[in-house]
């Protein structure tokens, strides 16, 4: 009785509603037996049981996790707790902890988007880019759909809402260090083979060595681009420049255009004033026509200088004279050719 005494003087003391942690002693997925440090072993109330296959490829015995007393002696002797906080907060602590381990977790594929696939783990929504996918899976995103997927973690914020991930270095084995150690040898203004991964509206997105980069819209041509899927096939390997590293997020801004001549470059004196030109009409704007010139250089007919007996169409060539050219805005003004010029042009 002593003995018996002596131990219960030594037991800490929790009451019912206290948040203490605890250590998982086994696991199965109808229960879980948790060592509270009191006399017996603590159980998890009956209705969050439910939760536990979603949780248990993340739960092992012997790991510490925040619980809440419910009731400090059920019928059966065993203390009851709860892992609410555990499954509202402590899911974001698994992925940061196995995005800091680079460890593999497993996300199911529930939709897809222009960008990419849309997956959950643990109630959490989170992305896999397009180009995040192994060469298999981009073109035929839809194998995906439904199933369980292996992935590694790139980006984890709880205060986001944000997660997102990769299939690719999941399936292939890259680690953060080999990243940065293929990062740290790329160097701006050098040009590399880059193959191409995906397109989108605003680009072409490829990879360098497993670095992703972009060639942004502006950055495929110096004539205008309409739809960057003109310049480039999926799967292809192009060259491209590398214009800036982000260290943040290891990806890259890359060019086409950089490694072409700039047709702008000598444009005053290729183009002076009143030199007559002949182009083809390619767009019409509510201000004007747009001409071009050659492939690159395009000049802007303002309505202010065309008279009523001016017929101008798209896809019609045109004959004008140079009136202004603004080399650094890259605009250049003209003035179609008629048998006087207008009084308007100066």
């Amino acid at each position: 009785m002593e003995e018996l005494l002596a131990l219960a003087g030594t037991l800490p003391k929790i009451r019912k509603g206290d948040f203490i942690d605890a250590k998982i002693v086994s696991l199965s997925r109808k229960e879980v037996l948790f060592d509270i440090g009191w006399k017996t072993h603590a159980i998890l109330i009956s209705p969050e049981t439910k939760e536990l296959p979603t949780f248990l490829p993340y739960l092992k015995p012997g790991q510490m996790v925040p619980i809440r007393v419910v009731n400090i002696e059920a019928k059966a002797g065993f203390p009851v707790v709860s892992l609410q906080s555990f499954f509202e907060k402590g899911k974001w602590e698994i992925l940061e902890e196995h995005y800091k381990k680079e460890e593999p977790v497993e996300v199911v594929v529930q939709g897809s988007g222009k960008g990419g696939l849309f997956v959950e783990v643990m109630g959490i929504r989170g992305v896999i880019p397009k180009i995040q996918l192994t060469q298999e899976y981009i073109r035929s995103q839809d194998k995906l759909y439904g199933k369980k997927v292996e992935v590694k973690i790139l980006e984890v914020d709880k205060s986001k809402n944000r997660l997102v991930v990769s299939q690719k270095a999941a399936a292939l084995g890259i680690t953060h260090k080999k990243i940065e150690e293929t990062f740290a040898k790329i160097k701006e203004g050098e040009v590399y083979k880059a193959r191409v991964i995906g397109f989108s509206d605003f680009g072409i997105f490829c990879e360098i060595d497993g670095i992703e980069g972009l060639v942004h819209i502006s950055e495929i041509s110096w004539k205008k681009v309409a739809d960057p899927r003109d310049y480039a096939n999926e799967g292809e390997i192009i060259e491209v420049m590398v214009l800036q590293k982000n260290a943040k997020d290891y990806k890259l801004t890359l060019s086409l255009k950089r490694l072409k001549e700039d047709p702008w470059q000598e444009i005053e004196e290729k183009y002076p004033k009143d030199k007559e030109v002949e182009g083809e009409v390619v767009r019409k704007e509510a201000y004007g026509f747009f001409v071009r010139l050659e492939p690159g250089i395009e000049g802007l007919i303002h309505n202010s200088k065309l008279t009523a007996e001016t017929d101008i169409e798209v896809g019609q060539k045109v004959k004008a004279y140079v009136e202004r050219v603004d080399k650094k805005r890259r605009k250049m003004s003209l003035v179609p050719v008629t048998t006087e010029k207008p009084l308007l042009y100066r």
